[in-house]
């Protein structure tokens, strides 16, 4: 496991404010309108990152391309798997990292037509950075606000700069 980025608490704060537009309300609710956005924009793929999002999406029939989960929701509570997915792949993603592997495998899933369900053994977090930099323009990179809501990002060339900005801040690991 090669670990390409790690966070500064700098950009641990940074990365708290919204990336993209919130949805706020139950998950009812934020589903609905997630619907009714994307029956107007229509975006080319849909990329959720982060278990209960990801889990509403599919129950809402609202399934996307990728998804991008580690199994645990607020740190410490277990999340069955329940999706039935076309191929699914587990990386190692330390807590507060980018590895080389997590980044391979998005990079695959986004290239792929098919629905990839990417397993994160340690952290999914950071991964929203990547589905943002390596998703074509005008998807969907979806991700949950915990108590608040859903956050959509849709890309565009001003996302992925942002993205190699904060990449750019991050800590090389220490060999």
């Amino acid at each position: 496991m090669t670990i390409l980025y790690t966070i500064t608490p700098e950009l641990r704060t940074k990365l708290k404010e919204p990336f993209g537009r919130l949805i706020e309300g139950t998950p009812q609710e934020t589903m609905g309108k997630l619907k009714e956005v994307l029956e107007k924009e229509k975006p080319p793929k849909i990329i959720s990152v982060g278990d209960v999002v990801s889990r509403n999406l599919h129950k809402y029939n609202l399934h996307p391309e990728l998804t991008i989960m580690d199994n645990i929701s607020l740190r410490d509570q277990a999340m069955p798997q329940e999706e039935t997915v076309e191929k699914t792949v587990c990386v190692d993603n330390p807590q507060g990292t980018i590895t080389q592997e997590a980044i391979l495998a998005v990079k695959e899933a986004l290239e792929s037509d098919g629905h990839t369900h990417i397993v994160v053994r340690g952290e999914e977090d950071l991964l929203t950075l990547i589905a943002v930099l390596y998703a074509p323009e005008n998807a969907f990179v979806i991700y949950g606000q915990p108590y608040s809501g859903i956050e959509i990002v849709k890309i565009s060339s001003a996302k992925k700069a942002r993205v190699r900005e904060i990449q750019n801040a991050m800590n090389e690991p220490k060999r």
